[in-house]
């Protein structure tokens, strides 16, 4: 995408369908005229008499409780600068969606219109009685600093700025993991920081706490090393100043253990690597390159453990793994500040997260085999769904035990309970999926491109790096839309009608025509069925000219699926297809069965298709718990409808005992935990949260996924077909472009599942 395109599209996403990013909700009934007089007058009266006579009641009557307020004056803006606080807004709505979708945590974005301290100091003051918590964001330093203490001694509710503590927090944890896989002790080492703004001096400040010594912290700023005979350093400045002559940071990095770069791009040379001691550790933060690439690094030196700001290397130092778990940590627990301890709690934490097992749900995510604490994972992932359970507990024991904290937690259980909770809807399952995806991106065919919604989806999925589309269709509509679109790319078009693609047509006719010929396909029959788009699309996945193909935007699902299953063999062991949805609901990802191919499946077939699912399910790093849903619980009705349901849960239970499967069940039971152990404390998914839910026909399953796409605003992901021996999946009549983005993404992990187990037989 040229940069005007990228620039239209960002301006866009801004400004459409609703200006901004975030917005509020209300969290109460509001129908009818009782709701009404509950939620405002007279019902309203009531809290607002009982907060009067204790104000801690704030707490149990409003959303004080759950409300940060991310605040700023617009003076240091990501990379921008100061472009002031109207020019910041974009950003805080941008960090108030992260607070909310990766901790559940509800945030006002405040903009004030002053540089000076006093004014802006008092504004927060006189506005904190609204939330549980204050964000400082992207003010400038040193004013930062006094701001920020000011804000701690002065009010009773947590403040953090985390443009600097939020990486001192992060790069901490991963220091205290890389000093071990480096065999080192943090009194002992010898470390040179690149960079003394607020980030880099709030890193210091707590790798002091870790154990370094001051004496042993060389720390330069633009101008060179900070020496105590510079006049023009800040008084936090002056606590890294050294007394002797200034030297040169190629100097300084000779024998140095540790580098800390906060600073700019490419300012740390091989030549200064190669001198560093053994084992070194280079934590290279400045975004968006790093002070040495990560691959010129690791090549120069194989002892090397490096970090970088870039998700595209190991060892990602992201605020998003401190920031949400802190706040949340200090907001259940009512604390009255974030202490160092706290801040502590949550280094010890992150650092002790790097050492256990990894969920497989994170390898999927990150294309590995099995990631394993060492010098390539020294930090927790940012998609790793622990956090939340591992940070937030630990920074509110610290609270309570550092007497910060006005409301302690006494069950530990319930509390993780309730986290886990807040996951919900925030399609961290989409994240996790293309961040897989973009790992090994793979061709995909777009067989309708010259329809204007599917282009702009292959150019998402290009431009995104999930993967490498081969576009179908018209090349005159098909360069006019991309001219359109800004779609740049030098992508591969063809049209399957014109003859520049006969001899590739007839090579494809006899193919197919070889394996029907037998079955009332003649050659001619062959030969215009290769005119057709589907037929082409398919042949050239079969044919090993493309690796997966994605279509069906333009024409019913019936008339789309039928080539597919003609063209392209079952998988290995595969008696039936059939589809899942993956949605995307409050509960996490749902997975639902089947939504387009089998009308009335046999008990067997309910069966087979309850297997696929659990591997879909697998796929996507989920352990499936499923439930075989009906209008009938437990034998409740003799129906034939009901009882291949029964028929098919025996089968399972018998031939695969470690599925977690059970039915028949109505919904609501299925999906209520407490009611179906409370009602049925003999099923086996009793006391379970069901993620998966198999259906006794086409009809209920597909009305299901649509009305819960349609009415809860649930986002859906397919259907994703199983059982097909090729990737080759079929959006619905008139995707829409988030939609078909996805579905390519899942052509994609298809692609990289069929290829792996391929290599696995092989081997």
């Amino acid at each position: 995408m040229n940069k005007d395109s990228k620039r239209r599209e960002a301006l866009l996403y801004h400004a459409k369908p609703t200006p901004g990013k975030i917005q509020v909700v209300p969290t109460k009934k509001y129908a009818t005229q009782r709701d009404l007089s509950l939620a405002y007058s007279p019902g309203v009266a009531e809290p607002c008499l009982e907060i009067a006579k204790d104000v801690t009641n704030v707490y149990k009557y409003t959303a004080k409780g759950n409300l940060v307020a991310v605040i700023t004056n617009g003076t240091a803006v990501l990379g921008l600068g100061d472009i002031g606080p109207e020019a910041s807004k974009p950003v805080m709505e941008g960090k108030g969606l992260l607070f909310k979708i990766f901790s559940d945590i509800d945030v006002f974005d405040i903009e004030i219109g002053t540089k000076d301290i006093e004014e802006f100091i008092q504004t927060v003051k006189n506005i904190s009685p609204t939330f549980g918590g204050i964000n400082l964001e992207d003010i400038k330093a040193p004013e930062s600093f006094e701001i920020e203490r000011r804000l701690v001694e002065e009010l009773n509710i947590p403040v953090m700025h985390d443009d600097q503590h939020g990486t001192a927090i992060i790069s901490s944890a991963a220091l205290i993991n890389a000093l071990e896989l480096a065999d080192k002790k943090a009194e002992d080492v010898k470390m040179v920081v690149s960079g003394a703004g607020s980030a880099a001096l709030a890193c210091a400040d707590l790798y002091i706490l870790l154990g370094v010594k001051l004496e042993n912290i060389l720390m330069f700023n633009s101008k060179g090393l900070l020496t105590k005979d510079n006049p023009s350093l800040s008084k936090l400045q002056q606590k890294y100043a050294v007394d002797r002559e200034s030297i040169t940071l190629a100097e300084a990095m000779k024998g140095a253990d540790i580098f800390l770069g906060l600073s700019t791009g490419d300012i740390l040379s091989p030549e200064m690597l190669l001198t560093m001691a053994d084992n070194p550790i280079v934590f290279a933060m400045a975004n968006p390159n790093p002070e040495i690439d990560y691959n010129v690094a690791v090549e120069t030196r194989k002892d090397v453990i490096i970090a970088t700001g870039r998700s595209d290397y190991p060892n990602q130092v992201n605020n998003v793994l401190g920031f949400p778990y802190i706040f949340r940590g200090a907001l259940d627990v009512r604390a009255t500040k974030i202490n160092e301890a706290m801040k502590m709690a949550a280094v010890k934490a992150l650092a002790s997260l790097a050492k256990q097992s990894v969920p497989e749900q994170v390898n999927v995510a990150y294309g590995a085999t099995k990631l394993v604490f060492g010098t390539e994972y020294i930090i927790p992932k940012p998609f790793d769904p622990r956090l939340i359970t591992i940070v937030a507990p630990a920074v509110a024991r610290a609270a309570m035990e550092s007497g910060v904290a006005q409301n302690p937690i006494t069950d530990w259980d319930k509390y993780e309970e309730e986290l886990l909770e807040r996951l919900g809807n925030d399609n961290k399952m989409v994240r996790l999926i293309t961040n897989r995806a973009k790992m090994e991106p793979k061709r995909i065919v777009f067989a309708e491109a010259d329809h204007f919604d599917v282009l702009k989806a292959a150019q998402i999925v290009y431009e995104e790096g999930i993967g490498f589309p081969i576009l179908l269709g018209n090349k005159e509509i098909i360069t006019e839309f991309k001219k359109e679109l800004g779609f740049d790319a030098d992508i591969e078009i063809i049209d399957p009608k014109t003859k520049k693609e006969q001899a590739r047509r007839d090579r494809f006719a006899h193919t197919y025509w070889s394996t029907r010929q037998r079955r009332g396909i003649s050659l001619l029959d062959a030969q215009k069925l290769m005119r057709e788009r589907n037929y082409f699309a398919a042949m050239m996945v079969n044919e090993g000219e493309a690796d997966a193909l994605v279509t069906g935007y333009s024409r019913s699902y019936p008339t789309v699926v039928k080539p597919m299953l003609q063209l392209i063999d079952k998988a290995p062991g595969a008696s039936l297809v059939a589809t899942a949805n993956m949605m995307m609901t409050k509960r996490g990802p749902m997975f639902l069965s089947d939504t387009a191919i089998n009308i009335n499946p046999s008990a067997e077939d309910l069966a087979k298709i309850a297997i696929m699912t659990a591997k879909t399910a697998r796929m996507f790093g989920i352990e499936p718990v499923i439930a075989m849903v009906s209008y009938s619980n437990f034998g409740s009705s003799p129906h034939p409808a009901v009882a291949k349901i029964r028929e098919a849960v025996a089968y399972l239970h018998k031939n695969h005992p470690d599925m977690i499967v059970d039915g028949e069940l109505q919904a609501d039971f299925a999906l209520n935990a407490e009611l179906l152990k409370d009602k049925f404390p003999f099923s086996k998914i009793a006391g379970k949260k069901v993620n998966t839910l198999i259906f006794p026909n086409l009809e209920s399953a597909n009305i299901t996924y649509k009305l819960l796409k349609e009415i809860d605003k649930v986002d859906s992901i397919g259907p994703i077909m199983m059982g097909m021996g090729k990737p080759v999946h079929i959006f619905q009549l008139g995707a829409s472009v988030e939609e078909m983005v996805n579905m390519a993404t899942i052509a994609v992990l298809d692609a990289q599942e069929k290829e792996n187990k391929k290599l696995k037989l092989t081997k």
